[in-house]
């Protein structure tokens, strides 16, 4: 697979402006504030969590991950002067420390020092031949490459997250957005579907500490599956995904109807794992439906107090990887939605491999987040930077994207037993976990750890008073039932899950 650094070498605008290009654009995004009417949220704060040099990355010239899509959704928000509206941040990069809260020290060791340079050294069975690498090793390969610059990549984008949930928990933002996140494949130890640090797992971790019960929302067109397997034995975080579901051919071919967390219902995440396997060619209507359908009784049934709504764009109709009849303003319905229910919400993006349409999307949802929507002229700015790049369905906002070659095979009758299905799950869990939370635990790891060790401490307990009472035959060679269900009923997650 050809490699290099960029995909196109874009100068920064600082280097190609000068001081009265500066002022003349200045002037021109001011004049785009006031004619769209665009001005602070009233009643609630904005942020937005970016940095340049995570859009300077390149997968490989044939891969359809493109990090400069996000240079086209920034360029239109600040062509429109939405960032005049929010709180902007300049993300710095996640620690080791902090990425270590999830994943295994020895991957993140792994994922810090390999490069393109020193792999064939250094991991000689990883070098790449004709189709990818020859031996997957940490999840590296084809899907997940080694490229320049790799752990600089993952940690900025992490970092943006952590820094965006941080702001919730503080209060010192009611949405928090950051466009670069939302890479939901990866495991503890392991790269899957273009992702390597799962920023949303170690965002929730976050929320988590200041925040009872979270809500996880998932509109990428694949399954959200590394965030469900790492709060697969947990109550106080709901994981809800929409995607295509195909066991046999669509990555990663997980997320059936009936896969609602561990079976057995002494495990504290049975039935918040909740899954909407759609068909090829659902359109904006039967979506917007569907979704409002699923997440309104969710949320009142498990009533979180955060939410984190991944945003992957590759659900739109014409996504070089998705297979959905979704346009823009389907989409960003999704956001509109669980905004109107003021709860916290951390909004991240995911999936898209358009790129012109994934920049569309996320400029409009910034847009909705800031309640500038409604009278904002879909026509592009005309100093929008690579403007050009918008013009094969013209330079406006909601081209349109719903005439696909996928024919929609998700009837009614078909979306309404998945809402049964959904509802019926959400009667077993007898209203929203509560949630002491008078000690913050430093990460849900150790609070697992802390009650498996409580657990197995009154286990040895009731062993010694049964010998006292029955002699040393008894009991001595078992542990608890919890234990032993909760050891083989969650071997998909348990949040130590490769």
């Amino acid at each position: 697979m050809a490699r290099g650094t960029t995909v196109t070498e874009y100068l920064p605008r600082s280097a190609k402006l000068s001081a009265s290009d500066t002022f003349s654009l200045s002037s021109k995004i001011q004049r785009e504030v006031e004619r769209n009417g665009i001005s602070r949220p009233k009643g609630y704060t904005v942020s937005w969590h970016a940095n340049p040099e995570v859009e300077k990355h390149h997968f490989g010239m044939a891969h359809p991950m493109k990090p400069w899509r996000l240079t086209l959704t920034k360029e239109i928000v600040m062509a429109y002067g939405m960032h005049t509206a929010m709180d902007t941040h300049l993300s710095r990069a996640a620690t080791v420390e902090e990425l270590v809260e999830f994943h295994k020290e020895d991957y993140i060791d792994f994922l810090s020092s390999v490069t393109p340079q020193n792999l064939a050294t250094n991991y000689p069975w990883l070098k790449p031949g004709a189709v990818g690498y020859s031996g997957p090793f940490f999840g590296v390969g084809e899907d997940c490459p080694i490229f320049d610059g790799l752990f600089e990549y993952c940690s900025l984008y992490a970092g943006a997250s952590i820094d965006a949930a941080r702001k919730l928990t503080s209060h010192q933002s009611d949405i928090a957005i950051n466009w670069s996140g939302g890479l939901h494949h990866a495991k503890k130890a392991e790269a899957s579907g273009f992702c390597y640090i799962n920023d949303i797992v170690l965002a929730i971790l976050q929320l988590l500490r200041h925040h009872p019960r979270v809500l996880y929302i998932d509109i990428d067109v694949h399954h959200g599956d590394g965030v469900e397997q790492a709060f697969w034995s947990t109550d106080r975080v709901l994981t809800l995904s929409f995607h295509k579901y195909d066991k046999e051919t669509f990555f990663p071919g997980t997320g059936p109807l009936d896969d609602t967390g561990p079976t057995h219902p002494d495990n504290p995440g049975a039935h918040h794992s909740l899954n909407v396997p759609l068909n090829d060619g659902i359109d904006d209507v039967s979506y917007q439906w569907l979704f409002e359908s699923v997440v309104g009784p969710c949320i009142d049934t498990y009533r979180p107090t955060a939410i984190v709504l991944q945003c992957g764009a590759d659900s739109l109709g014409h996504d070089r990887l998705g297979c959905f009849n979704l346009n823009i303003q389907g989409h960003g319905s999704c956001v509109s939605y669980v905004k109107s229910f003021k709860i916290p919400l951390l909004v991240v993006g995911g999936g898209g491999y358009t790129p012109r349409n994934v920049a569309r999307a996320w400029a409009h949802e910034t847009s909705i987040c800031i309640g500038a929507d409604k009278d904002l002229d879909p026509t592009l700015p005309l100093h929008t930077p690579f403007r050009h790049h918008f013009a094969e369905e013209g330079p406006t906002l909601f081209p349109p994207l719903h005439a696909t070659r996928f024919e929609n095979k998700n009837p009614r009758t078909y979306l309404e037993s998945i809402v049964t299905a959904i509802r019926e799950q959400l009667r077993y869990m007898h209203g929203a976990p509560s949630v002491q939370m008078s000690h913050i635990p430093p990460d849900i790891q150790g609070w697992r750890e802390e009650i498996d060790k409580e657990l197995e401490e009154e286990a040895k307990r009731e062993e010694e008073t049964k010998e006292e009472k029955d002699g040393a035959g008894g009991l001595l060679a078992r542990t608890g039932r919890r234990r032993d269900y909760e050891r083989s009923a969650g071997t998909k997650g348990e949040l130590s899950v490769l």
